[in-house]
């Protein structure tokens, strides 16, 4: 059993170093002013990249999190009904850790989707709605916030903040301290202490873009106003140690990127929004 974790590590590392080498290199329709740069050495922040139908994600195979997904938004036709949701949850046959539906059963934890299914299955069909399934997107998020609080945020940015620009850039993903823990029924599987979302617009002429991050702990009861969570995504960066658009004009990120006004946004038209659950 050790030789076989042993090899599977080794695997594992070179997996993830022929990912670092080419993530970088995603292209422009699949990130947003470059994929997220990690500002740390630690093997906990190094990224196994995977294309995904509609977004990308940045998975730590030792936390067994994706730690950044990202995905573009355009406004969604209501009209088109929803896909039957699938009962079940796959495994990644990509990742090495091969995190599995059945982890999380019976750990107290909801499995929460980084991309959302409803907004990818919408803009993206069955092969969006089948990828967003995967274990490589899901992070352990406690009932109150999965259920609520992160299902209102998902309903706002899908039907509120689409209306607002042709599209929106999103960045979403977990928030590990140096005390986090593993779920008690899968030693594969880090517990997150806060989620973030950070949202931004494309620069048009005379319409520069504009910013709206959120960081959410886990303890959240998810009746809160959204707005008590905005935060700036310098302050992202300082606790996920990502660097979130690198390739951003220097002068106009260290603006964004300061920023925590949600009145661009109109946030306060959706603060109070209820949750559906």
């Amino acid at each position: 059993m050790a030789k076989k974790t042993t090899t599977n590590s080794i695997i594992g590392i070179i997996f993830v170093i022929i990912s670092a080498i080419f993530y970088g290199c995603l292209p422009n329709n699949k990130v947003y002013q470059g994929a997220p740069k990690s500002q740390s050495w630690s093997p906990y922040y190094w990224i196994h990249t995977m294309e995904m139908t509609g977004f990308v994600v940045g998975y730590s195979e030792l936390r067994g999190n994706p730690l950044w997904v990202t995905y573009a938004l355009t406004k969604i036709d209501e009209s088109v009904p929803s896909l039957p949701r699938p009962t079940r949850f796959d495994t990644d046959e990509r990742s090495f850790t091969k995190v599995t539906h059945d982890d999380y059963t019976k750990s107290g934890y909801d499995r929460g989707h980084n991309a959302p299914n409803y907004a990818i299955s919408h803009l993206y069909g069955a092969k969006g709605q089948k990828d967003s399934f995967l274990m490589t997107n899901i992070s352990p998020q406690a009932p109150n916030l999965n259920r609520k609080f992160w299902q209102r945020l998902e309903e706002v940015e899908a039907k509120h903040f689409t209306q607002q620009a042709d599209k929106v850039w999103v960045i979403t993903g977990p928030v590990f301290s140096s005390g986090s823990k593993k779920l008690s029924t899968s030693d594969k599987v880090e517990v997150p202490d806060a989620f973030y979302k950070i949202y931004m617009t494309e620069a048009k002429p005379n319409k520069p873009s504009k910013a709206l991050a959120f960081l959410v702990p886990q303890t959240v009861k998810g009746n809160e106003p959204l707005g008590d969570f905005v935060t700036t995504i310098d302050e992202i960066e300082k606790q996920t140690s990502f660097d979130f658009f690198p390739n951003l004009d220097p002068q106009i990120q260290s603006k964004l990127e300061a920023s925590s006004d949600p009145k661009e946004w109109n946030l306060e038209a959706v603060n109070k929004l209820p949750s559906r659950y």
